[in-house]
């Protein structure tokens, strides 16, 4: 196994109406592995604010936490994939992270945001200025080693392909259910597979 100083710190990204502490079992686990995980709860967690500002609570929160020489390891679920996008693709994030792993995150939005009027949800839906805009130039994130995961069984993100995107490299898992996507072994699995991908080839 690696030494932890060969493996980049990695954060945790939450999704609507959860807190950090939806990765409690992903957090034990990548840590008996050798990562150093973290995560915060972004606020409100309700869908009633925008993602943009969503995303500069998680770039006010690298900045405080890391040195700004440390490359980074993101993790995004479900919302909290677009957060990390909008932070990779407009706050300059891509600058310092080698790899971003969406689970379950509704690239292409999804149908059920269109039960909620929050900020946030109006930009989830498909066709929204958010993810149009983010869209048009996805393919920046090639640049940086990039997995979408996600499960024909989502029932939240629908229809359950919006999780997939072309600028990623796209993991399709038989989890049943949304909220399974941050527990079940195969999703764990998946996740330790993204982060340790070139891991001896970073520099």
């Amino acid at each position: 196994m690696n030494s932890n100083c060969s493996r980049n710190p990695v954060l945790l990204i939450h999704g609507i109406f959860r807190k950090s502490g939806i990765f409690n079992k992903m957090s034990d686990h990548l840590t008996q592995l050798g990562w150093s995980v973290y995560s915060l709860n972004l606020t409100p967690n309700w869908g009633n604010t925008s993602l943009e500002e969503l995303a500069q609570q998680m770039a006010d929160y690298i900045d405080t936490n890391f040195d700004p020489q440390q490359p980074l390891d993101l993790v995004g679920l479900s919302m909290g994939g677009l957060v990390t996008r909008y932070y990779l693709q407009r706050l300059g994030g891509i600058k310092r992270v080698q790899r971003f792993i969406a689970i379950s995150a509704p690239h292409s939005g999804t149908w059920t945001a269109y039960t909620m009027w929050g900020k946030g949800c109006i930009q989830m839906r498909p066709g929204s200025a958010f993810l149009e805009d983010l869209n048009r130039d996805a393919s920046v994130l090639e640049k940086i080693n990039f997995t979408s995961i996600w499960t024909p069984w989502d029932f939240i993100i629908v229809p359950a392909s919006s999780s997939q995107i072309s600028a990623a490299k796209d993991v399709k898992l038989s989890v049943f259910a949304h909220a399974m996507m941050a527990r079940d072994s195969s999703s764990l699995k998946a996740v330790d597979e993204a982060l340790s991908e070139h891991l001896n080839m970073d520099k």
